[in-house]
């Protein structure tokens, strides 16, 4: 690791922490974005994990007082409101956080941690939480019970305005403006107060999305749970989550596999959803595809120019699709970008390179890292960069950078 490039990554969580009810926790950028986000705290605490272990327990005992009664996680917590922030007022219809959750990225956190410290009393502490989490999902937004977790928001996918959405939002225009986007998905927060937060005056509209990244991502959650379980003997959380895993990780390939591609679908039909972007990757990370389905998303996409193989690492959007916009110009307003429609972020690449690595594509993995450290390099910690130049984007002084720890430490190959 670039010595220069992990004191920038050391001193920036540093600037960016905070302290609630005696824990330290970190925003993912000071001056946008200011409180706590649950899967960024869960990448804050994989990154924490390799300078300060017991800061990165912190971050993760924090989101648990966050933690609803029913077992979702809000996916922002207002610990301490702050004035003329340049983020968004949302009227969410909770008090102290949002009523929106994101994908399930804890246990890997967990893991990561347990790796580091062996701390088994702190697995233990966080597993019941983890656990609650899961059954939430599987059981409240799983309407039809066919093993696969539906969104309402955008938002609750983490890639608040991916071209995957447009059609369900009623956005025809590939190129629409972002404050259109963000408008389309402020009435769904409003559809979900306006309901009481009942969840099943919400499943049948046409915006009920069964996404391929977040049901991945529950897949590989409920497989390292099921580890996690077993290390410390909670024989029936294990089993339970092993269980599960292997029922989404079949629902996945029974329900999103289209002709050689993992596209997500939604509605009470489950029309599909054709938009090529990262998300064709992340079957690789979940372990659901074939080898040969590993191949062709690799050979045809991840290595070819006119889709993802662009010069500074895996865009969020193929550069085949019309809605492709590197640029991530903002307009004019914080919040006017081109956030997920083409841009590069650290998160997906981090999820890239461990399905990668896990079909044998070092090599590949390798590309990823080489061009996620030269972005650091060349443009410092930045929430997005654009894949042709390189030039940073967004928010400055953003977290997600201190990925690339554990992305050099997934490449080193196993001691025998």
């Amino acid at each position: 690791m670039d010595g220069h490039v992990k004191k920038q990554i050391i001193d920036q969580f540093e600037t960016n922490k905070r302290s609630h009810a005696g824990l330290h926790y970190t925003v993912p950028s000071v001056d946008t974005y200011p409180y706590q986000w649950f899967w960024d705290s869960c990448f804050h605490a994989v990154t924490l994990s390799y300078f300060d272990p017991e800061r990165a327990k912190e971050e993760l005992r924090l989101l648990l007082k966050g933690q609803f009664k029913n077992g979702m996680f809000p996916h922002i917590i207002y610990w301490q409101r702050v004035q003329n922030s340049p983020f968004p007022d949302i009227k969410w219809g909770k008090r102290h956080s949002s009523s929106i959750t994101q994908p399930p990225v804890l246990a890997a956190a967990v893991w990561r941690i347990y790796e580091a410290t062996g701390d088994k009393t702190f697995v233990r502490l966080m597993l019941p939480h983890i656990h609650a989490f899961h059954r939430y999902l599987l059981t409240n937004r799983d309407p039809k019970g066919i093993n696969l977790v539906g969104l309402m928001n955008p938002d609750e996918s983490g890639e608040d305005n991916s071209p995957r959405y447009d059609h369900v939002l009623g956005l025809s225009d590939p190129r629409h403006q972002f404050v259109d986007n963000f408008r389309a998905r402020l009435q769904l927060v409003d559809d979900w107060k306006q309901s009481r937060f009942v969840m099943k005056s919400q499943v049948d509209l046409k915006h009920w999305v069964y996404d391929v990244p977040f049901n991945c991502i529950l897949a590989e959650s409920l497989r390292l749970t099921s580890l996690l379980a077993e290390s410390v003997g909670e024989q029936r959380i294990a089993t339970y989550s092993h269980v599960k895993a292997t029922n989404v990780r079949s629902a996945i390939k029974k329900h999103l596999l289209h002709q050689h591609l993992y596209q997500p679908v939604f509605g009470p039909k489950l029309r599909r959803i054709h938009a090529r972007t990262w998300a064709l990757f992340m079957p690789l990370y979940a372990g659901v595809a074939t080898r040969e389905e590993a191949t062709y998303v690799v050979e045809h996409f991840l290595r070819h120019k006119r889709e993802f193989a662009l010069p500074y690492g895996v865009p969020t959007v193929s550069i085949s699709e019309p809605s492709f916009d590197p640029s991530g110009d903002w307009k004019g307003d914080w919040w006017v970008g081109t956030n997920w429609r083409g841009p590069v972020w650290m998160a997906s690449n981090w999820f890239v390179l461990q399905g990668l690595l896990r079909y044998g594509y070092r090599e590949d993995a390798e590309r990823v890292y080489r061009s996620s450290l030269h972005l650091l390099k060349q443009s410092g910690l930045r929430e997005y960069y654009d894949p042709l130049t390189g030039k940073g984007h967004g928010a400055s002084g953003f977290t997600w950078g201190g990925l690339v720890l554990d992305m050099e430490q997934l490449l080193i190959p196993p001691s025998r």
